[in-house]
């Protein structure tokens, strides 16, 4: 396999999980993103630890994620534990609003 074969397939790769992504997002409530992964899940629980010599670190507990990740072969997960000493980013997706049809002859 040629070094342009493999930038073809990884870029293949990645517009597949783009799709993935787009399809998928709208299922979920949160997104969160660690140094290594970004996740999309409905339940996240941050909690801010410390080690005995005073190093902060986040543990983050996820339930129902998807994770991005072109190389796993399954992008769902029921539960998902990361600890890391570095920044976590949580936030709340905006669900959009629904527009009903206005029906003739309403003002």
């Amino acid at each position: 396999m040629s070094a342009e074969d493999l930038e073809k397939y990884e870029t293949e790769m990645e517009l597949q999980l783009y799709r993935e992504y787009r399809d998928v997002v709208g299922l979920f409530s949160y997104v969160v993103e660690t140094e290594r992964r970004f996740y999309l899940t409905n339940t996240v629980d941050l909690q801010v630890r410390s080690t005995d010599g005073g190093e902060v670190y986040f543990e983050v507990t996820m339930s129902d994620a998807w994770v991005w990740d072109m190389y796993r072969p399954a992008r769902f997960v029921k539960n998902v534990k990361v600890v890391t000493f570095k920044d976590v980013n949580v936030e709340e997706l905006a669900k959009a609003d629904i527009e009903l049809p206005r029906a003739e002859g309403m003002s």
